[in-house]
């Protein structure tokens, strides 16, 4: 079994499950400036939760982690250089692309950093919020929406997330310990 093909396969399959009455959705779902109400309400549970001052020093730990991020999956994308599916002229073909970025293809970046700041949010306001856990449609939907544009491979995906869960349970441990020195 060939897990490059497979991957291939399976992108195949998904993406051609869309059609032409969901594709204004999934282009919306998967541009970035669309999330700003949740990022909003996610402030606003932060700052009611923290405070000012806290909130504060958390709304910059959110900083860096996605600024982080984003360059380690960029770094990752120019090490790996794995072309993206509607750019491969073994099955571009075979897909439905409704947008064509030029860069790499693994690891997605919109999975990564989408899950590291979602899990890492969870983490911080669990305690205070019994439906915070809502929050994880945010990266499994924008995620998703890769799939259906035709622009990553379900691996990129999922390792993605695996990523990003990993890197949200170390930061929010370092946080822990930098906030603990900090308002101690």
């Amino acid at each position: 079994m060939n897990i490059i093909q497979k991957d291939k396969e399976l992108l195949i399959f998904l993406n051609n499950l869309g059609n032409e009455y969901w594709d204004p959705f999934w282009l919306t779902v998967t541009d970035q400036r669309n999330w700003i109400p949740l990022f909003l309400l996610i402030m606003f549970l932060v700052i009611k939760k923290f405070g000012w001052k806290k909130g504060g020093f958390v709304f910059l730990a959110m900083i860096i982690l996605v600024a982080f991020s984003d360059q380690f999956t960029n770094l990752i994308k120019n090490s790996v250089q794995r072309i993206r599916p509607n750019n491969d002229i073994t099955i571009k073909y075979q897909l439905r692309t409704l947008i064509s970025p030029q860069s790499f293809s693994f690891m997605s970046g919109h999975a990564t950093t989408s899950t590291f700041f979602t899990v890492f949010v969870i983490l911080l306001l669990k305690d205070a919020y019994k439906y915070v856990y809502f929050l994880l449609l945010f990266p499994m939907i924008f995620a998703y929406s890769r799939l259906y544009l035709g622009i990553h491979y379900p691996i990129d995906i999922l390792v993605g997330i695996l990523i990003g869960i990993t890197f949200a349970k170390i930061y929010f441990y370092l946080f822990n310990k930098l906030d603990k020195k900090i308002f101690s």
